[in-house]
């Protein structure tokens, strides 16, 4: 075989993914939504593979934007961009905190992860960001796996948390952890020992993160009570940890010492506060108030707080280590994530001198690193993967 055609062989897989992305990206089509504070949110589709989604970028400030994609069915359009929206702001928040030298977005696809996720979708939606040029990054979320950004990965540079061995993975074991040791430091907060020895912890959600929380919390000594919507998980690891269970609308209400939302959002509202029979709450889940002022209330109740976008931050961190010049390293990852431990105690000194909500407390710190560019991204990501 002559040395011309065997470049020609190696070369074609390239030009077949570059020609493929082309004719993707053909049939694809970008509205822009202006959204008040928002840098930019576009509604994505193709009507040829039935894609919907939304890519919400809040702030890039402190570098470009990093957020999962969220694969989940939606009552409609508006149901979607508002979970986009607050889910982005929440991101900006997320790394700010963390200095990770990274903004705020998110994307939501439209679609039953469980019966509408196709690789056609998924690749129609790594065109759509490839689009965008780096300035958003897209990863794993609820209803979107390590294999899925695997066939996202096809279209796009712009995807972390792969299955490869330049990548990091499954950001769900850092997330657990993070949480875990935020966890701790509620429980320190409380009575001044961090040791989980005895105390009743209510977990809600036993998804990619909650199941490995309760294995921290297990082997921490902790008497777990738990709930699921799905009755054959909760039943599961009800038996595997001697666990209480409960119905899914009757968890909050439990008398325990740390309540732990690791479902969707919007857990702490006017219907769930007056029945808190909790000492505090922190958990993995994002976006746990539903609206801010809700903190104060949990401030006027006597229930200590966790930010839910400083204690579950542990996956990101994970993830933004893998863009790093020097690439990914877990031991990084994994000191960052338990160090959400200290900087949660700091929120907590904060609200009480300042005499404010720990929620509050925390967006004034992640402003005050946005305002004076603190931790600002100096170094452009590197994309490790995109390598080979």
């Amino acid at each position: 075989m002559s040395s011309q055609l065997l470049e020609k062989k190696v070369q074609d897989p390239k030009k077949q993914l570059a020609a493929l992305l082309h004719e993707a990206q053909k049939s694809l089509q970008f509205e822009k939504l202006h959204i008040k504070g928002y840098e930019k949110v576009l509604k994505v589709t193709d009507k040829k593979v039935g894609l919907t989604a939304i890519i919400a970028i809040h702030n890039t400030l402190l570098g470009p934007a990093l957020g999962g994609t969220r694969i989940r069915s939606y009552p409609n359009f508006d149901a979607a961009l508002e979970d986009a929206l607050r889910l982005a702001k929440g991101m900006t928040y997320k790394a700010a905190i963390a200095e990770l030298g990274l903004g705020g977005g998110k994307s939501v696809i439209m679609a039953d992860p469980k019966t509408e996720k196709t690789p056609e979708l998924l690749m129609a939606f790594g065109a759509a960001v490839e689009k965008l040029g780096g300035l958003y990054i897209c990863a794993e979320d609820m209803g979107c796996t390590t294999e899925d950004v695997k066939i996202i990965r096809k279209m796009t540079q712009y995807v972390v948390g792969l299955p490869h061995h330049n990548s990091s993975g499954d950001p769900g074991f850092f997330t657990a952890w993070g949480v875990f040791r935020g966890i701790q430091s509620i429980v320190k907060r409380l009575y001044m020992s961090d040791s989980l020895e005895g105390k009743k912890v209510a977990v809600q959600g036993l998804g990619n993160v909650g199941k490995i929380l309760i294995d921290h919390l297990f082997w921490a000594g902790a008497d777990l009570i738990l709930t699921d919507i799905d009755a054959e998980r909760l039943s599961a690891c009800a038996k595997k940890y001697r666990a209480k269970m409960v119905a899914p609308d009757e968890i909050w209400k439990v008398e325990c010492d740390v309540f732990a939302p690791c479902a969707t959002g919007g857990i702490i509202n006017d219907q769930t506060l007056p029945e808190f029979r909790c000492k505090a709450i922190a958990g993995c889940a994002n976006n746990q108030l539903a609206q801010d002022h809700h903190a104060n209330e949990l401030k006027a109740r006597g229930i200590l707080y966790a930010p839910d976008f400083v204690i579950n931050a542990g996956g990101l961190m994970n993830v933004a280590i893998e863009i790093e010049d020097e690439g990914y390293n877990p031991r990084i990852a994994r000191y960052k994530a338990h160090h959400i431990y200290d900087t949660l105690l700091a929120i907590y000194d904060m609200a009480d001198k300042n005499h404010e909500s720990t929620q509050q407390a925390a967006l004034s710190l992640a402003d005050y690193r946005i305002k004076y560019a603190i931790g600002k991204r100096v170094i452009p990501p590197t994309f490790h993967h995109s390598a080979e």
